[in-house]
């Protein structure tokens, strides 16, 4: 297994894709019930098979990542060759990125002595979907790159 096998709960919300996936093997509700009793290692093979698949498809997509902790916010821009970041570091240690509070705090402080801003850009070290999952591992998540758009246009100014 490349990624992470989903949970009951994304299995359940991918119902539809993977009686799909199952169809595309020849294998009928009857089967795979069959088959989920009588050969389970069989079974598990193919919910990380399907698992990969689906993981490999959200991660060819992503194009942004955000990680929130109490004085930082990474944001990340995953382009083809390298992926781009920009990290803002409060040095007050009472602020606190994890509720709407901080994100206010950062928006009346943002080019104050109390932010630092950190801009990078490296290479994938590894291939790139697998270096966006190691990210969503260490706890980013997907997103739609407002935030990492609107601080990036702010600097650029």
């Amino acid at each position: 297994m490349k990624y992470k096998r989903l949970t009951k709960e994304q299995f359940e919300a991918l119902h539809k894709e993977f009686t799909n996936f199952l169809a595309t093997q020849s294998i009928d509700k009857a089967e795979w019930d069959k088959i989920k009793n009588e050969k389970p290692e069989v079974a598990e093979q193919e919910l990380d098979v399907f698992s990969d698949l689906i993981w490999e498809g959200v991660l060819s997509n992503a194009k942004y990542l955000e990680h929130f902790s109490k004085n930082h916010i990474f944001l990340f821009h995953c382009q083809d060759k390298l992926i781009q970041s920009i990290v803002l570091k409060a040095l007050e240690p009472q602020v606190d990125f994890m509720g709407k509070e901080g994100l206010q705090w950062l928006s009346d402080n943002l080019f104050t002595d109390t932010v630092e801003i950190h801009l990078g850009k490296k290479e994938y070290q590894e291939e790139r979907n697998t270096s966006i999952f190691n990210l969503i591992k260490e706890g980013a998540i997907l997103s739609d790159g407002q935030l990492y758009l609107q601080i990036n246009g702010i600097i650029q100014l």
